[in-house]
């Protein structure tokens, strides 16, 4: 069985059950349901879990206000979290992605697809004992371990939601290299993953904020993509 915890945040039963069916078929037995705002942030604080599964309509808190206080809260501001939502356009996914997202997926979804995203983010989470030790870095005042998800710049600590450690990570890693938005995607969420170019944005706008003063070590290439500056 897998030992990673998963809370799921859903009002429809039959979605609950759904998902719990299948995360159960593939070795999640460590898996919480709660079906309101309200509920998901106790349980996000007493459970402790390792992904959280939210769906955005919800009674009373709604899911996008509690995913802004998840990341507000240092207990759970690197929880990664994939969005449910019956709502599929840009503007839906970009506010979700703005207030601390890492991943969404529209309404009806194919449990197959929802299994195949939870394990790969749950392989980027708990990389293996070979892949830590191997997995630090420094580019000037910018410090990264991969192991443990750790990230600061002058040694101050940043607080970033799992998308933006992995992203900044893949820029860190080749400073000058420019990677267009669709390898963005690719490397971080995998092949094939449905996000728009707005939405690869968002989260550049997002980790350009939280370096603070050294933003720009992110530098745009107008027409291309974006890359990590050269020292």
């Amino acid at each position: 069985m897998a030992k990673e915890k998963i809370l799921v945040v859903e009002d429809e039963e039959a979605i609950q059950e759904l998902i719990r069916y299948n995360l159960n078929k593939e070795g999640f037995d460590r898996v919480k349901l709660c079906d309101s705002g309200e509920a998901a942030l106790a349980q996000a604080a007493e459970f402790k879990p390792d992904l959280i599964l939210l769906d955005l309509m919800l009674p009373g808190i709604d899911g996008l206000s509690v995913c802004r206080r998840l990341r507000r809260d240092a207990r759970t501001a690197a929880v990664p979290i994939i969005m449910l939502t019956a709502k599929s356009e840009e503007s839906d996914i970009v506010t979700g992605l703005e207030v601390g997202a890492d991943d969404y997926l529209a309404k009806p979804f194919s449990p197959k697809v929802l299994i195949a995203r939870i394990k790969s983010v749950l392989r980027r989470v708990n990389p293996t004992e070979l892949e830590e030790s191997s997995t630090s870095l420094k580019r000037g005042v910018l410090t990264m371990n991969r192991g443990t998800r750790e990230a600061a710049i002058d040694g101050h600590a940043l607080s970033l939601t799992f998308s933006e450690f992995e992203i900044l990570y893949l820029l860190a890693r080749r400073p000058g290299w420019v990677f267009t938005r669709n390898q963005i995607v690719n490397e971080v969420k995998g092949d094939d993953y449905p996000v728009t170019e707005r939405a690869v944005d968002v989260q550049m706008v997002s980790l350009r904020r939280k370096l603070g003063g050294h933003g720009d070590l992110i530098e745009t290439v107008r027409g291309v993509g974006y890359r990590f500056a050269q020292e």
